[in-house]
C-alpha cells in the first residue's frame, strides 16, 4: 500500500518572516545603491574617477577664442584662428526665440532643476533611454567644456556621466542660468568653421545672432543633436536638416512658445540659407587681413604679456580695431568685380592664340618665354615644397609637365568661379599669367585712416598683394611730384604757359649717361599751353622741361618727403614715371596734396584689446609738414584740370552703348561725377600698367591694373591706358560711396588757403592757353627757359 504524502502549510508567522526578508534585502540594495551613487559622486568630486576642474578653472573655462578684426563701422571683417573660429556673445545678444527653442528641445525643466533633472533621469532609466536622454543643458555644457567622449565601454560611460553631473552642479552654483545658456551656445561647434553661435549665425545666415528669426533659430538649435548629420552645407541631407528644424518648431509649439498656426506656417518654409563662409581665403578684405596677419605677428613679438608670455594670435581672443570701413570695402570690391571681367574679356579677345601665338605675352620669343616660365617655376609653392622634400631639380621640373587634377579660377558671366580640370602645372602657370590684376587703396587724407584695401582679384587663387607688396612703374601719376617741385621752387601758376616743343637733356647733365629726349604720345610738338592743360593732357615734353628746370634730385626728395619709400633714381627720366612704387605709397603721397601739404602716415589699426577689453595698443598719428598749403592747393588745382578737360574727363560723362571702341568695357558706367575732383591717369611703356589716382577733399583713392608679368599687356593704348584700365574702377567705387550718404564723402571744393598769392583762376588771364586743342591762343605768362 502506497504511503500518503502530507504537505504542511506555512504559518502566517513564516510568511511574514519571508516578506520581511525581501523587504530587508530591498532596503539593503536601495540603501547600498544610494550610498554607491553618492560615493561615486564623492569619488568624482575628489578626482578619483578622472581629472576634475577646480573652482578657478570653472570661473574661467579654457576655450580657444579667435582674434576678431573689427571695421571702423563696428562690423566683423574676419577672424584669425587655427581650429576654433569662436567669438563669444553675452546672453543679452541672443534672441528670445533662440533661447526658447533650446529650452523646449533640450531641457524643458531647465529653470526648475539645479543641474540634474531627476525626473528625466528616472524616465531614461525606466525606459532604458528609449524615451530620450536625460542630459540637461548644464550637463551638456559640462561635457563640452571639461569631459571627453570615451569609448562605448559602459562602465567608463557611467563614470563620465557621474563626472558630468558633478560638474553640472558646480556650474549651476558658479553661474546664473542665463550665463550657462550663453556659454553653451558659445562652446558648440556648428560645423563649417561655425564655432559658437556668433560664427554659426554669420556663416549660415550672414547676420549677427540677435537678428536671427524663429526658423533660423530652430535650425541652429536642431544642429545640437548632431551638427555633422544635420549640417546644411554641404547639403548632403537637406530634408534631414529641414525635418530636424521642424522637430524643434514642434517642441516649441508643444510647450506653448509658439502657436499651432505659426508652427505649421514655418514648417512649410525653406531653410533660406545665406552661406557666408569665414575662412582666411574668403570673405571681405582678404588682402587687408593678410597684411594684418603680418602686422600682428610683428606686434606680438615686440609686445609680450605682463608675465612675459607671448600673445597667441589664433587662440587668445584679441580684438583688432581697424580703420577699414566695411561699406566702402564692399563698394571697392564690387567695383573691381564689375570692371575686371569686362576688361579681361577684351584682353583675352586680343590675346587669343589665333591672334598672338605667344599669348598672353607680346614681343617675346620662345627662349624669352621659357626663361620667364623657368623663373616662375622657381618662385612657385610647388617648387618650394618639393625642394624641402629633398627632390632634385630634374624631378621638380618633371612634375610641372605631369597632368594634374586641379581647380582653376575663371570668369563666368561676369562672376568669379572655379573650374575642375586636368592640366599640367606649367600650363596652369601660363594660364594664370594671362589674368589682369587690380590693386586699390582708399584713404582719408585728413586722418590717414585707410578705408578700403583690395590687393587683387581673388585671394583664393591670387594671393600676391598689389597694394603694399607689389610695386610697378607709375607712369604719368608721378608727374604731379615734378609740378609740385616746380611750383615750390619757382612759384609757378597753373596759368603759366610752356612750349610743347621737344626737349633733349644732354649727356652728363644731372649725371645722365646718355642724352635723354622726351616724346609726346600724340606726336605733337607745336605751340604753347598752360601748365594746367599740359598736366591735364599729360604732355611729356612739358614735364621734361620742368624737370630740366628744377633737376631730378629735388623731385626725388619731394617724392620721398611725400611718403614714397621706394628707390627713385636721380635721372631725368623719372619725370615720366619710371620708378616702381606701390599703390600704398602713391595714395599716401597724393593725400598730402589733399591735406594742405601735411603728410599723414597711413593708419590701418587704431587699437588692440585683449578678450577682457583691456587696451593693449593705441595708435599714435605720424604726421609731418611737407608743402605749404599754397603749393599743395596749386598742385591740386592743376590736377583738377585732368578731370575737367584732360584724360580723366570720362568721369564727367555717361558711357552708353554708342561710345565706339570703348563700349565693350564702358557700357553701363554712368559716372556723371560733376563735383570737384582732382586726379591723374598713368600709363607705362607698352601699356603694361594702368593707373588712376583720384581725390576729393576727404578721400584719396589709387587704382592700378596690370598683369603679373609686364610682358603680358594690351597691344594698343586704346584699352591699355590708365583711363580704360583703372579709372572705371575709381568711378564705380566713388559712385557707390556718394550713393551712401551716411559715409559723408565730400562733394565740395578743396579749401582755398587764405592769402593765396599764386593765381589759379586762368579765366582772369586775357588769353589763358589752357585749351589743349588751341595751344597757340596766347603767349602771356610763358615760363622763361
Amino acid at each position: 500500500m502506497a504511503k500518503k504524502t502530507v504537505t504542511k502549510k506555512k504559518s502566517t508567522k513564516d510568511n511574514a518572516q519571508d516578506f520581511s526578508k525581501y523587504v530587508r534585502r530591498f532596503w539593503i540594495i536601495f540603501t547600498g545603491g544610494v550610498f554607491a551613487f553618492f560615493f561615486m559622486f564623492l569619488l568624482a568630486s575628489w578626482g578619483l574617477l578622472g581629472e576634475m576642474p577646480d573652482y578657478t578653472i570653472l570661473e574661467n573655462p579654457k576655450t580657444f577664442l579667435a582674434t576678431e578684426i573689427i571695421s571702423s563701422d563696428d562690423k566683423t571683417l574676419g577672424k584669425f584662428y587655427l581650429d576654433d573660429n569662436r567669438t563669444p556673445v553675452d546672453y543679452e545678444e541672443l534672441p528670445k526665440e533662440l533661447v526658447e527653442a533650446l529650452v523646449a528641445t533640450e531641457d524643458i525643466r531647465y529653470y526648475e532643476h539645479s543641474g540634474i533633472d531627476f525626473r528625466g533621469t528616472m524616465r531614461a532609466i525606466v525606459k532604458l533611454g528609449s524615451g530620450g536622454g536625460a542630459s540637461t543643458i548644464s550637463q551638456q555644457l559640462a561635457k563640452q567644456l571639461f569631459t571627453k567622449q570615451v569609448s562605448s565601454n559602459k562602465v567608463q560611460r557611467v563614470f563620465q556621466k557621474v563626472k558630468e553631473w558633478v560638474i553640472a552642479i558646480r556650474l549651476e552654483r558658479q553661474y546664473t542660468k542665463e550665463e550657462i545658456i550663453a556659454m553653451y551656445f558659445n562652446i558648440y561647434d556648428f560645423g563649417n568653421n561655425g564655432d559658437g553661435i556668433r560664427s554659426a549665425s554669420r556663416i549660415y545666415f550672414g547676420k549677427e545672432p540677435i537678428n536671427l528669426n524663429m526658423k533660423e533659430s530652430a535650425m541652429l538649435v536642431g544642429m545640437f543633436k548632431n551638427s555633422s548629420l544635420y549640417n546644411p552645407i554641404p547639403s548632403r541631407n537637406p530634408e534631414g536638416v529641414k525635418n530636424r528644424r521642424n522637430v524643434v518648431l514642434a517642441q516649441m509649439n508643444k510647450y506653448e512658445y509658439i502657436s499651432e498656426a505659426t508652427k505649421d506656417s514655418l514648417q512649410n518654409t525653406e531653410l533660406d540659407l545665406n552661406f557666408s563662409p569665414e575662412s582666411h581665403r574668403e570673405g571681405s578684405a582678404t588682402y587687408f587681413r593678410a597684411y594684418l596677419d603680418k602686422f600682428m605677428k610683428d606686434w606680438i613679438k615686440e609686445n609680450p604679456k605682463p608675465d612675459g608670455e607671448k600673445y597667441n594670435l589664433y587662440n587668445d581672443g584679441l580684438k583688432i580695431y581697424t580703420t577699414i570701413d566695411s561699406r566702402m570695402q564692399h563698394y571697392a570690391e564690387d567695383a573691381v568685380g564689375r570692371h575686371m571681367p569686362r576688361l579681361q574679356a577684351e584682353f583675352d579677345n586680343q590675346n587669343t592664340p589665333e591672334r598672338n601665338k605667344t599669348a598672353p605675352f607680346l614681343e617675346l620669343d620662345t627662349k624669352e618665354i621659357e626663361k620667364l616660365m623657368n623663373s616662375g617655376m622657381r618662385r612657385s609653392e610647388r617648387w618650394r615644397v618639393m625642394k624641402s622634400q629633398g627632390k632634385s631639380e630634374k624631378e621638380i621640373k618633371a612634375s610641372f609637365q605631369k597632368p594634374t587634377q586641379m581647380s582653376i579660377f575663371a570668369w563666368k558671366d561676369g562672376q568669379p568661379t572655379e573650374i575642375d580640370t586636368v592640366m599640367k602645372p606649367i600650363d596652369s602657370m601660363r594660364y594664370y599669367k594671362s589674368f589682369l590684376q587690380p590693386g586699390m587703396m582708399s584713404m582719408d587724407p585728413q586722418t590717414g585712416h585707410v578705408k578700403a584695401w583690395v590687393g587683387g582679384m581673388n585671394f583664393r587663387h591670387f594671393q600676391y598683394d598689389h597694394v603694399k607688396t607689389g610695386k610697378r612703374q607709375v607712369g604719368s601719376t608721378f608727374k604731379p611730384f615734378v609740378y609740385a617741385t616746380a611750383i615750390d621752387q619757382l612759384h609757378l601758376s597753373p596759368c603759366d604757359t610752356i612750349p610743347r616743343q621737344q626737349i633733349t637733356i644732354e649727356a652728363g647733365k644731372y649725371g645722365n649717361p646718355e642724352p635723354w629726349t622726351a616724346k609726346n604720345s600724340d606726336g605733337r610738338y607745336d605751340g604753347f599751353m598752360t601748365l594746367k592743360a599740359a598736366l591735364g593732357s599729360s604732355v611729356n615734353t612739358a614735364t621734361a622741361r620742368l624737370m630740366d628746370k628744377v633737376g631730378p634730385e629735388p623731385v626725388a626728395d619731394m617724392a620721398h618727403n611725400l611718403g614714397i619709400t621706394s628707390d627713385i633714381p636721380i635721372v631725368p627720366a623719372i619725370a615720366l614715371g619710371t620708378p616702381d612704387i606701390s599703390v600704398y605709397e602713391m595714395v599716401a603721397a597724393y593725400s598730402t596734396f589733399a591735406n594742405k601739404g601735411v603728410y599723414n602716415k597711413p593708419v590701418m589699426v587704431t587699437r588692440i584689446e585683449d578678450k577682457n577689453g583691456t587696451v593693449l595698443y593705441q595708435f599714435t598719428p605720424e604726421t609731418k609738414d611737407v608743402l605749404s598749403a599754397e603749393v599743395a592747393y596749386t598742385t591740386v588745382n592743376l590736377m583738377q584740370g585732368v578731370v575737367e578737360s584732360g584724360s580723366g574727363s570720362r568721369l564727367r560723362r555717361t558711357w552708353g552703348a554708342d561710345q565706339g571702341i570703348y563700349k565693350k568695357i564702358m557700357t553701363g558706367y554712368p559716372y556723371e561725377l560733376m563735383n570737384p575732383i582732382a586726379g591723374k591717369t598713368g600709363t607705362t611703356q607698352n601699356q603694361s600698367d594702368g593707373w588712376f589716382m583720384g581725390m576729393v577733399p576727404n578721400l584719396v583713392t589709387g587704382v592700378w591694373v596690370g598683369a603679373e608679368d609686364r610682358a603680358a599687356h594690351f597691344k594698343s593704348i586704346t584699352y591699355g591706358q590708365g583711363a580704360s584700365m583703372a579709372l572705371p574702377i575709381w568711378g564705380l567705387y566713388m559712385k557707390a560711396c556718394y550713393a551712401d550718404e551716411e559715409l559723408g564723402i565730400s562733394k565740395g571744393d578743396f579749401e582755398r588757403p587764405a592769402n593765396l598769392s599764386i593765381e589759379v583762376d586762368c579765366s582772369k588771364w586775357e588769353g589763358n592757353g589752357d585749351d589743349a586743342a588751341n595751344p597757340d591762343d596766347d603767349l602771356d605768362g610763358v615760363i622763361d627757359f
